[in-house]
């Protein structure tokens, strides 16, 4: 199938596209990539419904319906654009694949399911566009007790295979929240959410007026982390859970770094994260090199923390032909071809269910 799939991370910041050829097993050819800046008006649509989320209501909010029509239609304008630039038009296409923006993730606690909410509006993209459209991946699995997230590990299996890269293998994507993948070989992984990725650093920057986020690591770079208040973000119950587990993007309070200097908070936050990924070392097998996506990436503060911290090599995904910042969009092509044909998208080692699992539904024209 040739499938493009869209994904939107927490920081509200782009529509991420890539087309992948593939049978959600092996992986034929990689399709073109991109992604378009959220416009502002949903940005902002996105950001309220993610506050009325964070209510917890038992109703689903009235802007949540509003919301996901409106990602899908920036979904639909983002794709027009991109495929008309590679030469492709919608009946090119098998299937599309859209994981939606989360704007609520609360994990399982004391026998009691987790709560999921990606908006889009898969039906209206179908019709509009005359393909199929699977989506809401991660439902079925919070229903079945599991974590729900994350659900990119089986990609990042199947493409470390096709990249002839020997396990065992960590990968780590550096989103609004870092979730890791330990690859020990054939079909043995684990995975889970390590902790904070750019998500917090994002908030910091935005509530001191200091713009989006810290573009390359600039506030981080001058500043020193406080390994006093390190130790006691690290203290946070999370922490001593086992894995599988999940995260949302607002489950850690910036109330210890008031009145630290803008600077030394974004330095604590960076050794915050990359402390919190050696923790995540502590449950498995250390693999021979950790490779970084994500937008974390790009913040040279991270990858430097991550490096002196961290027991093994660490790579950017380019360093090992990979387009680091569309990996995420390609998982969801991957995962949606997996769930056209009913195989597993989770896994016990990856959100703790008893037996793989398939998941996610198709909408159609």
């Amino acid at each position: 199938m040739r499938v493009l799939g869209f994904m939107t991370g927490t920081s509200l910041d782009a529509v991420d596209m890539a087309v992948l050829e593939t049978d959600g097993e092996e992986i034929q050819a990689f399709g073109p990539a991109g992604e378009r800046k959220l416009s502002e008006p949903v940005r902002e649509l996105m950001l309220e419904a993610t506050m009325e989320a964070l209510k917890r209501t038992e109703a689903a909010p009235e802007v949540f319906g509003k919301a996901a029509r409106a990602g899908a239609e920036e979904h639909f304008a983002a794709a027009e654009a991109f495929l008309a630039a590679n030469g492709l038009a919608w009946g090119d296409l098998d299937l599309i694949g859209m994981h939606g923006q989360t704007v609520l993730h609360e994990r399982p606690q004391g026998g009691r399911p987790g709560r999921t909410v990606q908006l889009g509006d898969a039906e209206w993209l179908a019709t509009r566009t005359g393909v199929p459209v699977a989506h809401d991946f991660r439902s079925a699995d919070m229903a079945a007790g599991g974590e729900g997230a994350p659900i990119a590990p089986v990609y990042h299996v199947a493409n470390a295979r096709r990249s002839g890269l020997e396990p065992p293998l960590a990968v780590l994507n550096v989103g609004g929240v870092a979730n890791v993948t330990f690859w020990s070989g054939g079909e043995d992984f684990t995975a889970f959410d390590t902790g904070p990725g750019n998500g917090m650093i994002d908030l910091l920057v935005q509530d001191r007026g200091a713009g989006r986020f810290d573009d390359k690591g600039r506030y981080a770079s001058v500043g020193k982390a406080n390994e006093g208040i390190v130790r006691a973000l690290l203290a946070h119950p999370y922490f001593e859970a086992k894995p599988p587990k999940s995260l949302d993007r607002y489950d850690f309070s910036l109330e210890p770094l008031k009145g630290v200097e803008l600077e030394d908070a974004c330095a604590t936050l960076v050794a915050f994260m990359a402390e919190a990924v050696k923790l995540a070392f502590a449950h498995v097998e250390p693999p021979k090199a950790l490779i970084v996506t994500g937008g974390g990436r790009h913040n040279p503060e991270i990858m430097k923390a991550l490096t002196q911290r961290l027991p093994c090599p660490v790579k950017a995904a380019e360093d090992v032909g990979w387009r680091g910042d569309a990996i995420e969009a390609e998982a969801i092509a991957y995962i949606a071809a997996r769930t056209a044909r009913g195989l597993p998208i989770t896994f016990p080692g990856t959100t703790g269910l008893k037996a793989p699992m398939s998941g996610g539904r198709i909408a159609r024209a």
